[in-house]
């Protein structure tokens, strides 16, 4: 059952060249001469690489059917990770390059989503967005927004750096997308 580019949402799988591609975000063009296409940009799920890719309107592809199998972060041992399935509490090792850039929010305890297509793991997903304490940072003094800069470098209890606004102090929980590494909201102080 072939699916074509008028059934294209965010997040749709599909395979194409022999692997499976995920689409992060779609266009549909249909410029004053010549037929209508479709832009995409396409994850390679199995590499993680994104790709640009055009299709012509109507164009076919087969769809891939993922399965997301929740699985739960315990601890890493040196570049690997050790994940729990949650069903059978078999403990895995996966390499934190697998993961990609996301590795550093990841905290004990949190679940990480393993994506399958016909039974092979194509790679992981991470919350997109994790809420986590500020292990350190530089104590904010008055007139600091004088200076220019309006944020300033903290550490996360996971390890990862992001820039947060300069009332942001330690002890505080934050909540940052992982997708970007971007500071969003105080949510404890």
């Amino acid at each position: 059952m072939a699916i074509d580019t008028s059934d294209f949402r965010n997040g749709l799988a599909f395979y194409l060249d022999g692997e499976v591609h995920q689409i992060i975000e779609f266009q549909h063009v249909k410029p004053g001469k010549g037929g209508a296409f479709v832009r995409t940009k396409l994850k390679r799920l199995r590499t993680g690489a994104t790709v640009d890719k055009t299709f012509r309107a109507g164009e076919k592809v087969d769809p891939a059917f993922l399965e997301k199998k929740p699985y739960q972060y315990l601890y890493s041992q040196g570049t690997e990770l050790m994940l729990m399935d949650l069903d059978t509490y078999e403990q895995i090792p996966v390499e934190s390059s697998v993961i990609g850039d996301g590795v550093g929010y990841l905290k004990e305890e949190m679940e990480v989503l393993a994506l399958t297509a016909d039974g092979v793991t194509l790679g992981y997903e991470i919350p997109q967005f994790v809420e986590l304490e500020i292990s350190q940072t530089d104590p904010a003094f008055k007139g600091d927004t004088v200076s220019g800069g309006s944020t300033k470098p903290a550490t996360l209890e996971s390890g990862a750096t992001v820039q947060v606004p300069f009332h942001i102090s330690e002890g505080d929980v934050i909540k940052v997308d992982t997708r970007t590494g971007e500071y969003l909201e105080r949510v404890k102080k």
